[in-house]
Parts: structure tokens; sequence; C-alpha cells
């Protein structure tokens, strides 16, 4: 191991409980250990995934959080005493790895609870609301300290939560973690004044206007979560570790504004004075460590990190926040281990959470010790497998059920939480398998053939690995990509696979007898019937490093010409966005953590946005564009930017068996599609 890391790997305790490294791999929706969203079970799973994290090396393992109250069923957790025996007899075989293990409980969402396009249709529809009550009662689900609006829609508003709901929330609390201990479990962890989810819901002065004894002073609003501790305490002992997921600063301007770094603003949630005060507080009420970050759903790039925010972008205020503590204190969101290390060699911080890294390569912590780095499979931060929840004007929770109900899952590996489904089965017969198109789709695809005992050859055109996540990957924000790219370069390398640069195939004719998989990607959308589109510059090649001028029009307001125009004001440009959709990034796929801070950087900033407008001609002088009612503006500008999508471009099969089309040439994507595509194909020949 690099001397680097050595602080990462030194003992520490939680209370009385001592852990062997500074490694805290955080809960994540989806990891937990009696299901997620659907009846109270033992999920083996999840008990799959939290076991190979702390085989891995893990110090201390947070499965996914888990409510007291199922939101789906409206089951109390504690009632189901079977699955807490199954936890029991697993408990043995986790503990043989040398991890702790505590188990994250919340209260739930409140306004925080996603909503999607049917939960809005089943709201405003009395007999159905009625009628699924036993199975998702939203008017219990949504509730919050006071009446507010729901984070993704306007159509399911929240209620109060009432002090005899509270009350019941307590009991269970206590009554779930007795279990817990019971079953060998080596902590809790309460979740959380944190995120805006529930309990921070009664902290924060912009939710809560409570007159009762949860609402109004200092010592009301923090009671709900103060009472739990005591509860939990008083039925565990006050040896049994109580940690709390604590975010130190809310960072929000108000229902649905978030500060972005480095802006000035008025907090509207807790500020550092407040939380100061609120730290030593719930220290004094009995907990043993604070697990922190920032942020709030309205706020939601400070707790789910997207590529644009700066590593270790929590650091400094849980730094800050341990002066005012007695107890440990680990610090989460987008954290170098690197800097986390020299963070635990100076005192700052206890310990260091990661969580998405591990959804990416299980193996990480395993490998940094091992001066392995370089073999570590990168997370990029994208959120398109673990927390695709989009939203966009207009739109509730844009995402497929399926994404709904099974979190945690990994757009770079596709084997995470999918066992049952992309696993490596050996070939009964080794073939050679011909691939043309060398980027990501077509390295993914060779990959899993040769792990499976086939004989891959991958045909590329260009001197170079790649295709289009190299410009993909080119802007200043996407190191993270980068080393996405180089991982599967250097596996192409280390699995000896046969790759042909410089090599262009016209006609799968050309190629020799055995299967082919066409990955030759997709082609931009031009925009023909634009007066003067052939003026415009491609996406890609702005990316690749065609020089624009200073002030630039960016035409297609999609996740690529979002981050284009980002990149743009980061250069000292002066970008402007046109596009035809009510709002900047309307589609699935692109959290709502990434977009958010994409959609307000560009409103702080004031970057002229145009939407529901269409581009009309590009002329010698800028654009000409016409809004939704068809008023013609001109916009003076020195470059103009296509980024209006892409269409696929396969080379056409000839008639030719065994043919398979993957990535963007068969249906333009994302990097999840591509991979998870290029994964399913190759485990079908």
């Amino acid at each position: 191991m690099k001397q680097e890391y050595e602080a990462l790997f030194t003992p520490w305790k939680i209370g009385n409980c001592e852990i062997k490294n500074r490694i805290v791999m955080t809960s994540m929706g989806g990891t937990d250990l009696f299901g997620w969203m659907e009846m109270h079970h033992f999920d083996k799973e999840g008990a799959r995934f939290i076991l190979e994290a702390a085989k891995n090396n893990a110090g201390l393992v947070l499965p996914g959080c888990q409510p007291v109250w199922n939101p789906m069923y409206g089951q109390w957790l504690y009632k189901n005493k079977k699955m807490f025996k199954d936890l029991a007899a697993w408990m043995p075989e986790f503990h043989k790895t040398g991890a702790k293990l505590f188990v994250q409980l919340t209260a739930g969402f409140g306004r925080s609870f996603t909503i999607s396009g049917v939960m809005e249709k089943l709201w405003q529809n009395r007999a159905l609301r009625a009628a699924a009550k036993p199975v998702m009662d939203l008017d219990r689900i949504t509730a919050s300290a006071s009446p507010s609006p729901n984070r993704w829609s306007d159509k399911v508003p929240s209620r109060a939560l009432t002090v005899e709901e509270i009350h019941e929330y307590v009991e269970a609390f206590a009554k779930s973690a007795l279990l817990l201990k019971e079953a060998g479990v080596d902590g809790v962890e309460i979740h959380a004044v944190h995120e805006g989810y529930l309990l921070d819901q009664f902290t924060l002065d912009y939710v809560n206007h409570r007159t009762d004894e949860y609402g109004g002073s200092f010592e009301n609003k923090y009671r709900f979560a103060v009472e739990i501790v005591q509860a939990v305490k008083k039925a565990c002992g006050d040896d049994f570790p109580v940690s709390l997921r604590y975010s130190v600063v809310s960072k929000t301007k108000g229902f649905r504004r978030g500060a972005l770094p480095g802006e000035e603003y008025e907090e509207a949630g807790r500020g550092m004075e407040e939380s100061e005060r609120a730290a030593r507080y719930l220290q004094d009420a009995g907990y043993d460590m604070l697990n922190c970050d920032n942020g709030t759903y309205d706020a939601w790039y400070w707790a789910h990190p997207p590529i644009y925010m700066p590593e270790n972008c929590n650091l400094e205020d849980a730094a800050h926040i341990r002066k005012f503590v007695d107890i440990p204190v680990v610090c989460a969101g987008r954290m170098d281990p690197a800097a986390a290390a020299r963070a635990v060699e100076e005192g700052k911080i206890d310990g260091a959470g990661f969580a998405r890294r591990f959804l990416a390569d299980q193996e990480w912590v395993t490998k940094l010790m091992a001066g392995r780095e370089e073999e570590i499979r990168p997370c990029i931060l994208c959120h398109n497998g673990c927390f695709n929840m989009a939203h966009y004007k207009g739109v509730p929770n844009d995402q497929n059920l399926y994404d709904s109900l099974h979190l945690s899952r990994c757009a770079v590996n596709a084997e995470t939480m999918q066992w049952d489904r992309h696993y490596i089965k050996k070939a009964k017969e080794p073939r050679t398998v011909h691939i043309i198109g060398g980027g990501i789709g077509g390295m993914e695809a060779a990959r899993v053939l040769k792990l499976r005992g086939h004989a891959p050859v991958i045909y590329e055109r260009a001197d170079k690995l790649g295709g289009t996540f190299i410009p993909a990957s080119a802007e200043s924000c996407k190191g993270k990509l980068r080393e996405l790219l180089d991982w599967y370069r250097r596996q192409m390398e280390e699995l000896e696979i046969d790759v042909r640069l410089g090599t262009e195939i016209r006609s799968i004719l050309q190629l020799g007898k055995g299967p082919v998989i066409i990955a030759t990607g997709a082609v931009p959308r031009v925009l023909s019937s634009v007066k003067g589109h052939e003026k415009m510059i491609e996406a890609c090649d702005y990316l690749l490093g065609q020089e624009v001028g200073d002030k630039v029009a960016v035409i297609g307001g999609g996740l690529t010409g979002c981050e284009i125009a980002y990149e743009l004001y980061l250069q000292g440009k002066q970008p402007l966005i046109v596009e035809m959709l009510p709002d900047l990034i309307c589609q699935k796929g692109v959290c709502l953590a990434n977009s958010s801070y994409l959609r307000e950087f560009f409103a702080w900033k004031k970057v002229p946005v145009y939407l529901e407008t269409a581009l009309s001609e590009v002329t010698e002088e800028g654009i000409i564009v016409k809004d939704k009612d068809g008023r013609e503006t001109k916009i003076p500008c020195d470059s103009v930017i296509s980024s209006a999508g892409y269409l696929p471009a396969p080379l056409a099969d000839q008639g030719r068996k065994e043919v398979y089309l993957v990535g963007d040439c068969r249906k333009v994507g994302n990097l999840r599609s591509v991979i998870w595509g290029a994964y399913e194909t190759a485990m079908k020949i």
C-alpha cells in the first residue's frame, strides 16, 4: 500500500465498538438487508452486496436505509420477527470478515418522497387513493413537519405529521434497534437529520412551522431526533452505538432552490452557526457518531455529488464541525482516498464515507491496499444506474418502474445488484467474434467475450480506442470519465484482446466466419432545414478541440448541450442556450442531482437560456430564433455549436447471420445502456 493511504487503515472506536479501519461504506437505497419498497424480508441480494464490501476490507458497513414504517404496504419493521432471525443466522458469516455492521433506520422521506406521474393520478382520484391506501398511503408517506410542497410535484402536497404519529415512530426505532442488537448487529445509524428527509424537515425553519412541542424553539426542532436516540439507548443500553446521519449545512435557499459551491446566499435551513450548536446538542443527547455531508433534496447535489461538484466537497464543513464535538465524525461526498487519509491523519475527521465507488467496484479497497489502483473500475458520478430519478418542468419523477424498484445498480458495472441476469458464464464452444468499433460498447463486449472464453477481435478505424467517448470525456470536469476510458484500454491489454487499430470495415463481408458485433455508434443529427446550418460546429468537433469565439450559441439544451455550455463558461466564454422544450435536460436517466446543478448554475451565472425556442437561421453575425408564439429574435454571437442529438449509424448486416448491434448504433442512449447492452449481447454468443 502507498504510504499516503496508511492513515485510512488504522483502527478507531465508535463508543466501545472498535472498527478495523477508517473506510465507511455509507448507505445507498437498494442495498437494504430487509428489502427496498417491498414486503419486508431478509434480502439475499442486499446481503450479498454488503458481504462483498466487507470481504473486500471495508471497516464499517451500512446497508441501505431501512424505514421503520414501510412506505409500501404500511408495515412496521419490528413486527416481522422472522427476518431478524434470518439476519441473526447470517451475521456470523459477516463478522468473519472483521468488519462491523450498523443498520441505518429511517423515519422516511416526508415531502422529499419521490412522486411519479402515476402517483399524481392516484392522489387526484379520491376513490383510487382510498383503494390504494393499504399498499400506498400517500397521505402518510408524504407527511412532513408542516404542510409543505413536495420536492417533485405540485399535485401531491404534504400534511403535518401528528404528535401521535411521531410517538409511534419513536417507539418503532427503539423496538427495531433492539431486534437488530439481538440479531448481532454492531450498532444502528439514525437517518436522519440529513438531506431534507423527514427527521431533517423538523429541524429546518423553511419547512417546520409547528407551534407544538416539535416546532418553534431550537430544542423543539431537534426533539424528534433526540427522543429517538434516547428511546434506542433505553431499549438497547448505553453501550450500543448509535450513529446519526447528519447534514452539517443545508446549503438551501428555499423550496426547490439549492446553493452552489461558492455562491453567496441566505441560508433557509441549517447554517453553520446553528450546526455548531446542534452537533453538540445531539451528541449530548446520546449519539455516538456523526456521519456527515451537506445539503437537502432541494440542494441534492451536495449529498449526491455529480461530476461538476468539486472533490471532497463536504470535507471542509465536516472538519469544522469536528471541533465542536467529542464523538467521531465521518465525512462523505465525492471523497478522494488520499485527501481522506490526510484529513484523518491531521485529526480533521475520524472516518471517510464512500458509497458509489462500491457499486462500480466492490473490490476497490482491496485493490487500493495492494497498490493496484489502476485496476479499480472508477465511478463516474453519472447516477445513470444508481439514482436516475429525472425531473423537469411539468413532469414529476420520470423514471421507469424497474429503476424505481431496483436502485443501487451501476452504469459502468452491469453485474452490480443484477447477478441473476448479468454474470459470466463460460462458453461451451470458444469462437472468434468480430467486433466493428472500438468504443466503450465494443470494448465491453470484447471484455465479457474474452472472460467467457471466446476470441474477440476489435476493428477500429481510428488510431486509438474510445470512439465518441473520447470527446464525451474531454471537458475539464470529466476526469473520472477519462479514468474509465483508461481502465477499458488497460483491460484490452491485460486480457490480450486482438485490437486492430487503423482498420476500417466498410462491409461485414470483409470478415471471416463467426459472429459479428456492430458497435459503430451514432452520427450527429444535422439541422438541414435551418438556413445556414453548415456554419455550425458539431458538438464532438468542439469537444475534440475546434476553436470557437467568445460568445457562443449552443443549439440544444439536453445534457450534452448543457455540459458544453458549462464548459464554455468555465473557459471564460459567454455561452447561451437555445432549446425547443420548456426546460433544460428533459430526458430520462439524468438524475435531478445532476440536472438541477446545471440549471441552477446557469441561473446563478445569468447564462441566457431560450426555452420553447427554435433555431431559424445561422448568419455571419449570429443566429435568428423563433419562440413558441412565432416571434423572431436576432442574437449576435461569434460561434454556433450544434447539439441537436444523434442518430444510430449501424453498418448493414448484408444478410449475414449472427450479427448483433450494440450501443448507440442500435439505439441512442447513455453509457448505462451501452455497457449493459454490450454485456448482454456478449452473453448471448
